[in-house]
């Protein structure tokens, strides 16, 4: 059975936010599409999803001492478990759908948390003598990136600074997904007289990658 991981970062919601519409369409096309495939919904402004602190990283060190997991309180084997079951999760999916606002050159903080959650040696990567080697690799698993921006950052001057859909790109290269399709929907503040045109244009790109994915 194939499955599906939507992973939003937006704190809006779908009437409000160009980034949900847009996956919404998406989402509906690529279930219209594959009825059988499995979908979840990673809401990250409505998940616990640690982000890595002191707690934790003791919480770690001391388990790979050896003491046993119950040994620790209560916070932080809350926290080590809660991040256990968001690698295995990512690990075990086929396919992945993020969509993210654009927000000062990155993405919401959310995402990163989720990412570094994410980032797990001997889950998703391994190091060997010749560096780090992607554990997803081969798996034929694929991603797409919706983000939605006031301005234009896939092209032009300012395609230096698109670095939230950067970062998460190199990350899922680094863990051996093979592809990784934008979707933009860009430019909303930038030419606002346009904005109900780029956003329908970018419901029609959806549906159409949705429909291949």
């Amino acid at each position: 059975m194939t499955t599906v991981l939507y992973i939003t970062a937006h704190p809006l919601n779908d009437a409000e936010s160009a980034t949900l519409q847009t996956g919404g369409a998406f989402m509906e096309a690529y279930r219209s599409a594959n009825p059988m495939h499995t979908v979840t919904h990673i809401d990250l402004f409505d998940s616990f999803v640690p982000p890595l602190d002191t707690e934790i990283f003791q919480g770690w060190a001391r388990l790979q001492k050896g003491e046993p997991f119950d040994a620790l309180d209560s916070s932080a084997q809350s926290k080590i478990a809660r991040l256990a079951e968001i690698v295995d999760q990512f690990v075990a999916a086929d396919k992945y759908v993020f969509a993210t606002p654009l927000w000062n050159l990155s993405y919401p903080p959310v995402l990163k948390a989720y990412i570094d959650a994410i980032f797990v040696a001997g889950k998703t990567f391994k190091y060997t003598p010749e560096g780090p080697v992607g554990l997803l690799m081969g798996m034929g698993k694929k991603a797409v990136h919706i983000q939605a921006s006031g301005g234009v950052y896939s092209s032009g001057q300012a395609a230096d600074l698109n670095l939230g859909h950067r970062h998460l790109y190199e990350s899922l290269k680094f863990f051996g997904v093979e592809t990784l399709e934008p979707i933009f929907v860009e430019g909303l503040a930038q030419f606002p007289d346009e904005a109900v045109s780029i956003k329908l244009a970018a419901k029609e790109r959806a549906v159409k990658v949705a429909v291949s994915f």
